[in-house]
């Protein structure tokens, strides 16, 4: 065999090789190749190892995987007129792979501008409140209006979630006063209940020392004996037992004036005349002195 006849050999199998590396395709798991012949849809190829007809053929692979696509943040007016910056987050996956090659050119630009568009349309129907409060409702309206209109490209959004809502300054410092002011609200409503609750039984308390005043007293002993557990230097005492320890003293003036009195009017044995016993007498005030007789001529 000569030099030539090597060459020639040589150039075949190149280009052997270089067209069974054109025809062969290996479609993964999670993709779906679909083939165009002649620039005709022939149908869709699933995963394994495909062989196409190099030139003539040809099989772009699409992904059936889950996309996540953020939405970058929109300067959006809400519909009481207040400025927000809102960013979100879009999934979706491709349940038609025929559609999104013919249907449209760029799935993933397609997506993001009518996710961004929605955002603000949904978004400007709600107020401040609802838009904070009713994210959910939020996320359903824009997934759903997304999905009426990406279907027709063979793709379907599984999700749309507001991931940052960016709120001005001022509305900042007002929320935050009107937060507090709630709180103060609900702070003063609970220590009204405190209070009502508290004399409703303060009110049965005194119905049952009314009924039996000797708890009174009692009460009033457990009081001294709660503030002599601190070692206090200074006692008060209640003005109902100030009123009691006046009485008794009043009591025990009287008992002591009757027995004195008793004593005075005994007679002792044999026959000695009775001693009175000297009677404490109050002071006065001195008499004034008499003046001088006149004498007589």
């Amino acid at each position: 065999m000569d030099f030539t006849a090597i060459i020639i050999w040589l150039i075949i199998l190149v280009l052997l090789l270089i067209a069974a590396r054109m025809s062969i395709r290996i479609v993964r798991q999670y993709e779906q190749g679909v083939l165009f012949r002649l620039g005709r849809v022939a149908g869709v190829r699933l995963p394994g190892l495909r062989f196409i007809i190099p030139v003539i053929d040809k099989l772009p692979l699409v992904s059936l995987r889950i996309v996540t696509m953020p939405i970058q943040s929109q300067g959006i007016i809400t519909q009481d007129n207040v400025s927000l910056d809102i960013s979100a987050v879009a999934y979706y996956r491709v349940i038609d792979a025929v559609k999104s090659v013919v249907a449209i050119e760029n799935v993933a630009a397609a997506i993001n501008q009518i996710a961004q568009t929605t955002l603000r349309k949904v978004v400007g129907r709600h107020s401040l409140d609802q838009t904070l409060s009713e994210t959910e409702h939020i996320n359903t309206d824009i997934r759903e209006i997304l999905d009426a209109l990406t279907l027709e490209w063979g793709v379907e959004v599984t999700l749309v979630e507001l991931k940052d809502i960016q709120l001005p300054e001022s509305m900042k410092r007002a929320m935050a006063r009107q937060a507090e002011a709630e709180r103060e609200k609900r702070a003063k409503i609970i220590a009204a209940e405190g209070e009502s609750i508290a004399a409703a039984a303060l009110g049965e308390a005194s119905d049952t020392m009314m009924a039996h005043p000797l708890a009174l007293q009692l009460r009033n002993l457990q009081s001294l004996v709660e503030i002599g557990v601190d070692k206090n230097t200074t006692v008060v005492f209640p003005a109902p037992l100030m009123s009691t320890i006046g009485e008794l003293s009043a009591f025990l003036a009287r008992e002591t004036q009757a027995a004195k009195a008793v004593a005075t009017a005994a007679v002792p044995l044999g026959g000695l005349a009775p001693v009175p016993l000297p009677v404490p007498v109050a002071a006065s005030a001195p008499d004034p002195v008499p003046a001088a007789p006149a004498k007589v001529a």
